[in-house]
């Protein structure tokens, strides 16, 4: 009798909710609607038991469930007397407002339309932490077979930092199928991480040794942890790999450090570079002390800013990145217009007067400032287009940023343009010979005034394709110029006035050197040390070398 009571008040209770899972619309198929009653239902043990089945499956098609389950997008929608379990996706509308989709959670069919904030939605959630455990747990081992090697290389790091002998099978199942080489180094060091914790001490040493052979900058922190901290590795033998692996890690990192140090200073040395070449065709060629030369380079940084902000509003998404291929040659335009204006207005009045004409160019470019200052404020910033974004990934823990890779390219690309220009084309010619000889040059018919306007124009223009190419990693401010004028000038004056080889070498020079000085002074100042210390360098390197490391030669040396 008693049992006839208790199955009567379990049909009691039960029979509706079951009525209405097995009558909603819950994926028919049994295994599927299974799945979701448990994950769905309100017993915790269940719940857990089920995630954990899914984490060791590892199987993809769950990842949009767990997914959801972990952000608290999953719900139980009640309509019609059934119970589904839903996924709802906020998506935008093409009037800019968003709207929430109901998805089917395993199959990402679309059913419905809400945001879960109706009546008829209850929020599902983890009922205990095993089971956030085992969603986390799932969620990692399922990214390890994600189709991006990038996703898979985030999720074998997530795994080998937590340490849990229990991933260790569906890693070590993840790295013999891998074939992307980052991805497979990302995995050998998880596996060597999780097992600095296996109990037998073979297995630890071989998996210290393991990681101080490939390096791993990840499993550094759990060596040393190993070998220093409480409860340390009491194995000798262990101790004794340990001690090795922490040693040829740290050696590398010296190395990586060393050449990540020399890549900054190419990158910096790439924009001096830029910088140099104009102002060694205004002041190596045409002997002009022009103080607003870094004002250009500052313009040729709010073009693209310009631009930037022109195309943001104005054209649809999927062209916003375009506007970066603009801004490169329009940001040269603007700063040789400007430089024309500037060498007509008042550069050609004060040719032969190198004091007046810097005070001249000095007050022009607070002029500058100020007026970019009044437009645009203090600050503004230039998001680089989303292809020269990230960087190549060259050894183990060095990066290098694609947008410094592109400066270093359009560097090498400019000064091959401006030693062709001069060597190779009719107007580098004309320059050449009124830079030579400019009284000689009128008498052949060449109209030294014309060549005067263009030449300044190219050397502001090239200053504002380096701030175009400076605005990819740094910020626009009305202050820019002033932060490479004084550099520039170093490295025209170094390299040999007017000499384009001595540019090349005096900016790479300078820049590495830059770099490398840094971190050796460190501490906040460290930046401005350095630069004092190279400028103290240069003054007693033009005590001995007045010339430059590339004095000029012939003629037009001996009259200078």
């Amino acid at each position: 009798m008693k049992l006839q009571i208790v199955v009567l008040v379990f049909i009691f209770l039960f029979g509706p909710l079951q009525s209405a899972w097995s009558e909603g619309s819950l994926p028919a198929g049994g295994d599927k609607g299974l799945l979701l009653q448990q994950i769905a239902g309100d017993d915790p043990e269940v719940q857990a038991g089920t995630l954990k089945e899914l984490a060791e499956e590892g199987d993809p098609a769950s990842l949009p469930l767990l997914t959801a389950l972990h952000e608290g997008s999953l719900y139980r929608w009640t309509t019609d007397g059934a119970v589904r379990v839903v996924r709802v996706e906020m998506v935008a509308s093409p009037d800019g407002e968003k709207k929430g989709l109901l998805v089917d959670p395993l199959t990402g069919e679309r059913i419905g339309e809400g945001d879960g904030t109706d009546e008829g939605f209850e929020m599902i959630s983890v009922g205990s932490s095993e089971g956030r455990r085992w969603v986390s747990a799932a969620l990692d081992r399922i990214k390890l077979s994600d189709p991006s090697p990038e996703a898979r290389r985030s999720a074998a790091t997530k795994i080998g930092n937590g340490g849990d002998l229990s991933n260790l099978l569906p890693l070590t199942r993840a790295l013999s199928r891998e074939t992307d080489r980052w991805a497979r180094h990302a995995m050998e060091e998880a596996v060597g991480q999780i097992q600095l914790a296996d109990p037998d001490p073979a297995v630890r040493r071989a998996a210290a040794e393991r990681l101080g052979t490939i390096h791993s900058q990840q499993g550094l922190p759990r060596l040393k942890a190993l070998f220093s901290e409480e409860p340390a590795e009491t194995d000798p033998a262990v101790r004794s790999a340990l001690r090795t692996a922490i040693g040829r890690i740290e050696d590398y990192q010296a190395r990586e450090q060393f050449v990540g140090t020399l890549f900054s200073g190419i990158s910096l040395g790439s924009i001096l570079l830029l910088m140099g070449l104009g102002l060694a065709i205004t002041f190596g060629l045409m002997g002009v002390i022009n103080m607003a030369h870094g004002e250009m380079m500052m313009m040729g940084a709010y073009t693209t800013f310009v631009l930037q902000e022109i195309f943001r509003t104005r054209f649809p998404a999927g062209y916003h990145d375009l506007y970066f291929i603009a801004a490169l040659p329009l940001s040269f335009l603007v700063a040789a217009v400007v430089g024309w204006l500037l060498e007509k207005g008042v550069i050609r009045f004060l040719y032969g007067k190198p004091l007046e004409t810097l005070l001249a160019t000095w007050g022009i470019s607070m002029i500058l400032q100020q007026a970019a200052r009044w437009y645009f404020g203090d600050l503004t910033s230039v998001n680089a287009p989303t292809w020269i974004r990230g960087g190549v990934q060259a050894t183990v823990g060095l990066v290098l940023p694609y947008n410094r890779i592109f400066i270093i390219a359009l560097s090498i690309v400019g000064l091959v343009g401006v030693s062709l220009l001069l060597s190779r084309t009719r107007w580098g010619l004309k320059i050449r010979a009124v830079t030579q000889n400019r009284d000689m040059s009128a008498c052949l018919g060449i109209s030294t005034r014309r060549v005067d306007g263009w030449t300044f124009a190219l050397g502001a223009g090239l200053a504002g394709l380096a701030g175009c190419a400076l605005s990819l990693v740094g910020n626009v401010d009305p202050e820019m110029g002033k932060t490479y004028i004084v550099d520039s000038f170093m490295v025209v004056v170094v390299g040999g006035v007017g000499k384009l080889a001595g540019t090349v070498v005096s900016a790479f020079g300078i820049g590495m050197l830059n770099k490398i000085l840094e971190p050796m002074i460190g501490g906040t100042g460290g930046a401005i040390y350095a630069k004092i210390f190279i400028l103290a360098a240069i003054i007693l390197f033009l005590q001995r070398k007045p010339s430059g490391l590339f004095p000029a030669k012939g003629r037009a040396a001996e009259s200078a």
